[in-house]
Protein backbone atom coordinates (compact mmCIF):
# COMPACT_ATOMS: atom_id res chain seq x y z
CA UNK A 1 0.00 0.00 0.00
CA UNK A 2 1.10 3.55 -0.71
CA UNK A 3 1.40 4.56 2.93
CA UNK A 4 3.95 4.35 5.72
CA UNK A 5 3.10 3.15 9.24
CA UNK A 6 5.52 4.13 12.00
CA UNK A 7 4.75 2.70 15.46
CA UNK A 8 6.61 4.08 18.48
CA UNK A 9 9.95 4.41 16.67
CA UNK A 10 11.35 7.44 18.40
CA UNK A 11 14.94 7.42 17.17
CA UNK A 12 17.74 6.65 19.61
CA UNK A 13 20.91 8.71 19.88
CA UNK A 14 23.25 8.58 16.88
CA UNK A 15 26.59 9.98 15.72
CA UNK A 16 26.61 9.71 11.96
CA UNK A 17 27.71 11.16 8.65
CA UNK A 18 25.32 11.25 5.69
CA UNK A 19 25.02 12.69 2.21
CA UNK A 20 21.69 13.85 0.80
CA UNK A 21 20.79 14.02 -2.88
CA UNK A 22 21.75 16.75 -5.36
CA UNK A 23 20.17 20.19 -5.20
CA UNK A 24 16.85 20.18 -7.07
CA UNK A 25 16.91 23.87 -7.98
CA UNK A 26 20.39 23.57 -9.48
CA UNK A 27 19.62 20.25 -11.18
CA UNK A 28 16.66 21.71 -13.09
CA UNK A 29 18.50 24.94 -13.92
CA UNK A 30 21.51 22.97 -15.21
CA UNK A 31 19.28 20.89 -17.51
CA UNK A 32 17.47 23.91 -18.95
CA UNK A 33 20.59 26.04 -19.48
CA UNK A 34 22.54 23.10 -20.91
CA UNK A 35 19.77 22.56 -23.45
CA UNK A 36 20.48 26.00 -25.00
CA UNK A 37 24.26 25.85 -24.60
CA UNK A 38 26.49 25.31 -27.63
CA UNK A 39 27.98 21.87 -27.12
CA UNK A 40 27.88 18.96 -24.69
CA UNK A 41 27.39 19.59 -20.95
CA UNK A 42 27.97 16.96 -18.27
CA UNK A 43 26.69 16.79 -14.68
CA UNK A 44 27.41 14.43 -11.82
CA UNK A 45 25.30 14.04 -8.66
CA UNK A 46 22.26 15.19 -10.62
CA UNK A 47 19.11 14.64 -8.57
CA UNK A 48 17.22 11.83 -10.31
CA UNK A 49 13.77 12.63 -8.94
CA UNK A 50 10.48 12.83 -10.81
CA UNK A 51 10.78 16.62 -11.12
CA UNK A 52 14.25 16.42 -12.68
CA UNK A 53 13.29 13.52 -14.96
CA UNK A 54 10.36 15.68 -16.13
CA UNK A 55 12.87 18.41 -17.07
CA UNK A 56 14.92 15.90 -19.08
CA UNK A 57 11.78 14.66 -20.84
CA UNK A 58 10.78 18.26 -21.63
CA UNK A 59 14.00 19.18 -23.44
CA UNK A 60 13.93 15.87 -25.32
CA UNK A 61 10.53 16.89 -26.70
CA UNK A 62 12.20 20.07 -27.93
CA UNK A 63 14.78 18.10 -29.91
CA UNK A 64 17.65 17.97 -27.41
CA UNK A 65 19.57 14.72 -27.01
CA UNK A 66 20.19 13.54 -23.43
CA UNK A 67 22.17 10.57 -22.12
CA UNK A 68 21.58 9.48 -18.52
CA UNK A 69 23.83 7.00 -16.77
CA UNK A 70 24.07 5.95 -13.13
CA UNK A 71 26.81 8.46 -12.27
CA UNK A 72 26.37 11.24 -14.82
CA UNK A 73 24.09 12.99 -17.30
CA UNK A 74 25.04 14.51 -20.67
CA UNK A 75 22.99 17.14 -22.51
CA UNK A 76 23.84 17.87 -26.14
CA UNK A 77 22.91 21.52 -26.45
CA UNK A 78 22.14 23.06 -29.85
CA UNK A 79 22.59 26.72 -28.98
CA UNK A 80 20.32 29.55 -27.93
CA UNK A 81 17.92 29.01 -30.84
CA UNK A 82 18.40 25.26 -31.14
CA UNK A 83 14.99 23.95 -30.06
CA UNK A 84 13.08 21.96 -32.69
CA UNK A 85 9.59 23.40 -32.44
CA UNK A 86 6.73 21.56 -34.09
CA UNK A 87 2.96 21.48 -33.89
CA UNK A 88 1.00 19.77 -31.09
CA UNK A 89 3.75 19.54 -28.46
CA UNK A 90 2.53 18.86 -24.92
CA UNK A 91 5.00 19.11 -22.04
CA UNK A 92 4.24 17.68 -18.58
CA UNK A 93 5.92 19.55 -15.73
CA UNK A 94 4.59 16.92 -13.29
CA UNK A 95 4.84 18.42 -9.77
CA UNK A 96 7.56 20.98 -10.49
CA UNK A 97 6.77 24.67 -10.31
CA UNK A 98 10.44 25.39 -11.00
CA UNK A 99 10.36 23.45 -14.27
CA UNK A 100 6.94 24.75 -15.34
CA UNK A 101 7.69 28.42 -14.78
CA UNK A 102 11.32 28.50 -15.94
CA UNK A 103 10.55 26.52 -19.08
CA UNK A 104 7.97 29.10 -20.16
CA UNK A 105 10.79 31.64 -20.40
CA UNK A 106 12.64 29.35 -22.81
CA UNK A 107 9.51 28.81 -24.92
CA UNK A 108 9.06 32.54 -25.52
CA UNK A 109 9.99 32.17 -29.22
CA UNK A 110 7.92 29.11 -30.16
CA UNK A 111 6.10 29.69 -33.48
CA UNK A 112 3.53 27.02 -32.60
CA UNK A 113 1.28 26.65 -29.60
CA UNK A 114 2.79 24.45 -26.88
CA UNK A 115 0.62 23.01 -24.13
CA UNK A 116 1.98 22.83 -20.58
CA UNK A 117 0.34 20.45 -18.13
CA UNK A 118 1.12 19.18 -14.63
CA UNK A 119 -0.21 16.97 -11.87
CA UNK A 120 -3.22 17.88 -9.75
CA UNK A 121 -1.13 19.82 -7.23
CA UNK A 122 0.83 21.86 -9.79
CA UNK A 123 -2.32 22.57 -11.79
CA UNK A 124 -3.76 24.46 -8.81
CA UNK A 125 -0.81 26.85 -8.60
CA UNK A 126 -0.72 30.37 -10.02
CA UNK A 127 0.89 30.56 -13.46
CA UNK A 128 -0.48 33.97 -14.33
CA UNK A 129 2.31 35.44 -12.18
CA UNK A 130 4.74 34.49 -14.97
CA UNK A 131 2.38 34.48 -17.97
CA UNK A 132 1.60 38.16 -17.41
CA UNK A 133 5.20 39.48 -17.56
CA UNK A 134 6.17 37.09 -20.38
CA UNK A 135 3.22 38.34 -22.41
CA UNK A 136 4.91 41.75 -22.48
CA UNK A 137 7.44 40.18 -24.85
CA UNK A 138 4.54 39.50 -27.20
CA UNK A 139 3.91 35.86 -26.25
CA UNK A 140 0.28 34.74 -26.11
CA UNK A 141 -1.03 32.65 -23.22
CA UNK A 142 -4.25 30.83 -22.57
CA UNK A 143 -4.69 29.66 -18.97
CA UNK A 144 -7.50 27.76 -17.30
CA UNK A 145 -10.15 29.68 -15.40
CA UNK A 146 -8.13 29.50 -12.17
CA UNK A 147 -5.04 30.96 -13.86
CA UNK A 148 -3.26 27.64 -13.63
CA UNK A 149 -2.53 24.57 -15.75
CA UNK A 150 -3.16 23.43 -18.35
CA UNK A 151 -2.05 26.44 -20.36
CA UNK A 152 -0.86 27.10 -23.88
CA UNK A 153 1.92 29.45 -24.97
CA UNK A 154 2.48 30.83 -28.45
CA UNK A 155 5.67 32.84 -28.84
CA UNK A 156 6.41 36.14 -30.50
CA UNK A 157 8.77 36.73 -33.43
CA UNK A 158 9.88 40.25 -32.53
CA UNK A 159 11.13 41.31 -29.12
CA UNK A 160 11.74 44.65 -27.48
CA UNK A 161 13.74 45.61 -24.43
CA UNK A 162 11.81 45.21 -21.19
CA UNK A 163 11.76 46.42 -17.60
CA UNK A 164 10.27 43.96 -15.08
CA UNK A 165 9.50 44.38 -11.40
CA UNK A 166 9.26 41.16 -9.33
CA UNK A 167 7.62 41.98 -5.98
CA UNK A 168 6.82 38.52 -4.60
CA UNK A 169 10.34 37.31 -3.89
CA UNK A 170 9.79 34.51 -6.42
CA UNK A 171 13.05 33.10 -7.77
CA UNK A 172 11.01 31.12 -10.30
CA UNK A 173 9.45 34.21 -11.88
CA UNK A 174 12.74 36.11 -11.85
CA UNK A 175 14.61 33.18 -13.40
CA UNK A 176 11.98 32.66 -16.09
CA UNK A 177 12.39 36.25 -17.21
CA UNK A 178 16.17 35.87 -17.20
CA UNK A 179 15.93 32.80 -19.45
CA UNK A 180 13.50 34.67 -21.71
CA UNK A 181 16.12 37.41 -22.02
CA UNK A 182 18.54 34.84 -23.47
CA UNK A 183 16.03 33.47 -25.98
CA UNK A 184 14.88 36.93 -27.12
CA UNK A 185 18.41 38.36 -27.29
CA UNK A 186 16.96 41.48 -25.71
CA UNK A 187 18.09 43.95 -23.11
CA UNK A 188 16.12 43.28 -19.94
CA UNK A 189 16.22 45.08 -16.61
CA UNK A 190 14.76 43.37 -13.54
CA UNK A 191 14.03 44.86 -10.14
CA UNK A 192 13.62 41.74 -8.02
CA UNK A 193 12.67 41.35 -4.39
CA UNK A 194 15.31 39.28 -2.59
CA UNK A 195 15.11 35.55 -3.37
CA UNK A 196 17.44 32.65 -4.11
CA UNK A 197 20.04 33.64 -6.70
CA UNK A 198 21.17 30.38 -8.33
CA UNK A 199 20.33 31.62 -11.83
CA UNK A 200 22.35 34.81 -11.39
CA UNK A 201 25.36 32.82 -10.15
CA UNK A 202 25.14 30.46 -13.13
CA UNK A 203 24.96 33.43 -15.52
CA UNK A 204 28.01 35.00 -13.87
CA UNK A 205 29.97 31.73 -13.86
CA UNK A 206 29.26 31.33 -17.59
CA UNK A 207 30.46 34.91 -18.21
CA UNK A 208 27.11 35.94 -19.65
CA UNK A 209 26.53 39.72 -19.96
CA UNK A 210 24.81 40.29 -16.61
CA UNK A 211 25.30 43.06 -14.05
CA UNK A 212 23.76 43.07 -10.58
CA UNK A 213 23.40 45.90 -8.10
CA UNK A 214 22.03 45.21 -4.65
CA UNK A 215 19.99 47.22 -2.18
CA UNK A 216 18.59 46.12 1.17
CA UNK A 217 15.38 44.63 -0.23
CA UNK A 218 15.90 44.38 -3.98
CA UNK A 219 18.41 43.24 -6.57
CA UNK A 220 18.70 45.25 -9.80
CA UNK A 221 19.63 42.92 -12.64
CA UNK A 222 20.60 43.96 -16.15
CA UNK A 223 21.05 41.38 -18.90
CA UNK A 224 22.45 42.45 -22.27
CA UNK A 225 21.79 40.34 -25.40
CA UNK A 226 23.30 36.84 -25.14
CA UNK A 227 24.76 35.33 -28.31
CA UNK A 228 26.18 32.03 -27.06
CA UNK A 229 26.33 29.90 -23.90
CA UNK A 230 29.33 27.63 -23.34
CA UNK A 231 28.88 23.99 -22.22
CA UNK A 232 28.30 23.58 -18.48
CA UNK A 233 30.13 20.84 -16.59
CA UNK A 234 28.78 20.68 -13.04
CA UNK A 235 29.01 18.53 -9.92
CA UNK A 236 25.66 19.30 -8.30
CA UNK A 237 26.06 20.05 -4.55
CA UNK A 238 23.73 18.51 -1.96
CA UNK A 239 20.30 20.09 -1.48
CA UNK A 240 19.93 22.23 1.64
CA UNK A 241 16.13 21.75 1.63
CA UNK A 242 16.63 17.98 1.83
CA UNK A 243 19.35 18.43 4.44
CA UNK A 244 17.02 20.49 6.67
CA UNK A 245 14.87 17.45 7.49
CA UNK A 246 17.92 15.73 8.99
CA UNK A 247 19.11 18.91 10.70
CA UNK A 248 15.77 18.99 12.49
CA UNK A 249 15.90 15.27 13.33
CA UNK A 250 19.38 15.62 14.81
CA UNK A 251 18.44 18.71 16.82
CA UNK A 252 15.34 17.01 18.31
CA UNK A 253 17.13 13.73 19.14
CA UNK A 254 18.90 13.14 22.44
CA UNK A 255 22.71 13.08 22.65
CA UNK A 256 23.13 12.99 18.88
CA UNK A 257 25.35 14.61 16.27
CA UNK A 258 25.24 14.50 12.51
CA UNK A 259 27.48 15.60 9.65
CA UNK A 260 25.82 16.24 6.27
CA UNK A 261 28.35 16.34 3.44
CA UNK A 262 28.77 18.85 0.59
CA UNK A 263 25.68 20.98 1.21
CA UNK A 264 24.93 24.10 -0.82
CA UNK A 265 24.98 26.98 1.70
CA UNK A 266 24.12 29.73 -0.76
CA UNK A 267 23.32 32.78 1.43
CA UNK A 268 19.91 33.11 -0.25
CA UNK A 269 19.04 29.56 0.89
CA UNK A 270 20.26 29.36 4.51
CA UNK A 271 17.25 30.92 6.20
CA UNK A 272 16.50 27.57 7.88
CA UNK A 273 20.00 27.41 9.37
CA UNK A 274 19.78 30.97 10.69
CA UNK A 275 16.37 30.25 12.23
CA UNK A 276 17.59 27.04 13.88
CA UNK A 277 20.62 28.83 15.32
CA UNK A 278 18.37 31.56 16.74
CA UNK A 279 16.41 28.78 18.45
CA UNK A 280 19.55 27.46 20.12
CA UNK A 281 20.50 24.65 17.70
CA UNK A 282 24.24 24.12 17.27
CA UNK A 283 25.19 24.08 13.58
CA UNK A 284 28.74 24.51 12.32
CA UNK A 285 30.10 24.84 8.78
CA UNK A 286 33.08 22.57 8.08
CA UNK A 287 35.33 22.46 5.01
CA UNK A 288 33.84 25.63 3.47
CA UNK A 289 34.64 26.35 -0.19
CA UNK A 290 33.33 28.07 -3.33
CA UNK A 291 32.27 26.00 -6.34
CA UNK A 292 31.09 27.76 -9.52
CA UNK A 293 29.95 30.72 -7.44
CA UNK A 294 28.03 28.60 -4.91
CA UNK A 295 29.15 28.28 -1.29
CA UNK A 296 29.51 24.63 -0.21
CA UNK A 297 30.21 23.14 3.25
CA UNK A 298 29.78 20.07 5.43
CA UNK A 299 27.22 20.74 8.17
CA UNK A 300 27.72 19.57 11.76
CA UNK A 301 24.50 19.52 13.81
CA UNK A 302 24.16 18.57 17.47
CA UNK A 303 21.07 17.83 19.52
CA UNK A 304 19.64 20.62 21.65
CA UNK A 305 18.32 20.11 25.17
CA UNK A 306 16.61 23.49 25.51
CA UNK A 307 15.05 25.02 22.42
CA UNK A 308 14.27 28.73 22.46
CA UNK A 309 11.06 30.15 20.92
CA UNK A 310 11.43 32.60 18.06
CA UNK A 311 9.65 35.64 16.71
CA UNK A 312 10.90 34.87 13.25
CA UNK A 313 12.22 37.89 11.31
CA UNK A 314 10.37 38.19 8.01
CA UNK A 315 13.59 38.92 6.14
CA UNK A 316 14.40 35.20 6.58
CA UNK A 317 11.19 34.04 4.89
CA UNK A 318 12.40 33.84 1.30
CA UNK A 319 15.52 31.92 2.36
CA UNK A 320 13.48 29.29 4.23
CA UNK A 321 10.14 29.19 2.40
CA UNK A 322 10.49 25.50 1.51
CA UNK A 323 11.70 24.51 4.98
CA UNK A 324 9.20 26.16 7.34
CA UNK A 325 6.98 23.10 7.51
CA UNK A 326 9.65 20.97 9.19
CA UNK A 327 10.98 23.95 11.19
CA UNK A 328 7.57 24.16 12.87
CA UNK A 329 8.45 20.85 14.58
CA UNK A 330 11.34 22.56 16.35
CA UNK A 331 9.01 25.34 17.49
CA UNK A 332 6.67 22.62 18.82
CA UNK A 333 9.36 21.65 21.37
CA UNK A 334 10.43 25.16 22.27
CA UNK A 335 10.10 26.61 25.76
CA UNK A 336 7.54 29.24 24.82
CA UNK A 337 5.53 30.65 21.94
CA UNK A 338 7.00 31.07 18.46
CA UNK A 339 5.56 33.40 15.84
CA UNK A 340 6.01 33.13 12.07
CA UNK A 341 4.36 35.79 9.88
CA UNK A 342 4.02 36.98 6.25
CA UNK A 343 3.97 33.37 5.05
CA UNK A 344 1.04 33.46 2.60
CA UNK A 345 3.45 32.17 -0.07
CA UNK A 346 3.54 28.82 1.78
CA UNK A 347 -0.04 28.22 0.70
CA UNK A 348 1.01 28.66 -2.96
CA UNK A 349 3.21 25.56 -2.83
CA UNK A 350 2.37 21.93 -3.65
CA UNK A 351 -0.25 22.02 -0.90
CA UNK A 352 -1.46 24.83 1.38
CA UNK A 353 1.54 24.20 3.63
CA UNK A 354 0.82 26.84 6.25
CA UNK A 355 -2.57 25.24 6.84
CA UNK A 356 -1.07 21.76 6.88
CA UNK A 357 1.62 22.83 9.32
CA UNK A 358 -1.09 23.85 11.78
CA UNK A 359 -3.07 20.62 11.18
CA UNK A 360 -0.06 18.41 11.86
CA UNK A 361 0.88 20.26 15.04
CA UNK A 362 -2.72 20.18 16.30
CA UNK A 363 -2.87 16.41 15.80
CA UNK A 364 0.36 16.17 17.80
CA UNK A 365 -1.32 18.03 20.66
CA UNK A 366 0.38 21.39 20.03
CA UNK A 367 -1.78 24.50 20.20
CA UNK A 368 -1.55 26.93 17.28
CA UNK A 369 -3.19 30.17 16.23
CA UNK A 370 -3.44 30.34 12.45
CA UNK A 371 -4.26 33.24 10.14
CA UNK A 372 -4.07 33.58 6.36
CA UNK A 373 -0.39 34.42 6.51
CA UNK A 374 0.88 33.69 10.01
CA UNK A 375 1.06 31.04 12.71
CA UNK A 376 1.70 31.09 16.44
CA UNK A 377 3.03 27.85 17.88
CA UNK A 378 2.76 27.22 21.62
CA UNK A 379 5.73 24.98 22.29
CA UNK A 380 5.85 22.08 24.75
CA UNK A 381 9.40 21.00 25.74
CA UNK A 382 7.98 17.75 27.16
CA UNK A 383 5.96 16.76 24.11
CA UNK A 384 5.44 13.04 23.76
CA UNK A 385 2.88 11.43 21.49
CA UNK A 386 0.99 8.35 22.68
CA UNK A 387 -1.82 8.19 20.13
CA UNK A 388 -2.46 7.32 16.50
CA UNK A 389 -2.13 10.10 13.92
CA UNK A 390 -3.32 9.70 10.33
CA UNK A 391 -2.15 12.07 7.61
CA UNK A 392 -3.79 11.92 4.17
CA UNK A 393 -5.47 13.99 1.45
CA UNK A 394 -2.64 16.53 1.27
CA UNK A 395 -2.18 16.60 -2.55
CA UNK A 396 0.85 14.31 -2.37
CA UNK A 397 3.07 17.12 -1.07
CA UNK A 398 6.49 15.53 -0.49
CA UNK A 399 7.36 17.98 2.28
CA UNK A 400 4.20 17.16 4.22
CA UNK A 401 5.10 13.48 4.06
CA UNK A 402 8.73 13.99 5.12
CA UNK A 403 7.78 16.39 7.93
CA UNK A 404 5.43 13.78 9.38
CA UNK A 405 8.15 11.12 9.22
CA UNK A 406 10.55 13.40 11.11
CA UNK A 407 7.80 14.10 13.68
CA UNK A 408 7.21 10.37 14.17
CA UNK A 409 10.89 9.63 14.77
CA UNK A 410 11.33 12.71 16.99
CA UNK A 411 8.24 12.50 19.22
CA UNK A 412 6.99 8.92 19.01
CA UNK A 413 3.38 7.82 18.62
CA UNK A 414 1.74 5.71 15.93
CA UNK A 415 1.67 7.43 12.54
CA UNK A 416 -0.11 6.37 9.37
CA UNK A 417 1.19 8.62 6.60
CA UNK A 418 -0.36 8.21 3.16
CA UNK A 419 1.17 8.89 -0.27
CA UNK A 420 4.60 7.47 0.46
CA UNK A 421 5.61 7.79 -3.19
CA UNK A 422 5.35 11.60 -2.96
CA UNK A 423 9.05 11.69 -2.00
CA UNK A 424 9.93 10.62 -5.54
CA UNK A 425 9.35 14.19 -6.70
CA UNK A 426 12.32 15.58 -4.76
CA UNK A 427 14.08 13.10 -2.43
CA UNK A 428 13.74 9.45 -3.47
CA UNK A 429 16.39 8.23 -0.98
CA UNK A 430 14.82 9.95 2.05
CA UNK A 431 13.51 6.79 3.73
CA UNK A 432 16.72 4.89 3.02
CA UNK A 433 18.72 7.51 4.93
CA UNK A 434 16.18 7.42 7.78
CA UNK A 435 16.52 3.64 7.98
CA UNK A 436 20.31 3.86 8.04
CA UNK A 437 20.17 6.26 10.99
CA UNK A 438 17.61 4.10 12.73
CA UNK A 439 19.46 0.79 12.42
CA UNK A 440 22.86 2.23 13.25
CA UNK A 441 24.50 1.63 9.89
CA UNK A 442 26.68 4.28 8.31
Amino acid sequence: MNKLVIKNKKIRNFNKQIRVTGDKSLSIRWILLSSIASGTSKATNLLMSEDVIAAITAIKKLGIKVIVRKNFCKVFGKGVNGYSYRKNITINAMNSGTLGRLLLGLLIDTPYKIKLIGDKSLSRRDFNRIAEPLSKFGAKFKLNKNKGLPLTIEGANHFNSLNYIENRGSAQCKSSMMLAAIKTKSLIKIKAKKSRNHTELLFQNLNLPITIKKSKNYDFIKINPVKKIPPINYKIPSDISSATFFMVLASLSKRSSLIIKDVNINPSRIGAIIILKKMGIKINFLNKRIYKGEKIADLLIKSCQKIKPINCPTNLNSGAIDEFLVLFLVAAKASGTSYFKDLAEMNQKESPRLIWGSKILNQMGIKTVLSKNSIKIFGNPNIKINKKITIKDYLKDHRVFMTCVIAAYSFGGEWEIHNKDSINTSFPTFLKIINNLEDGSS
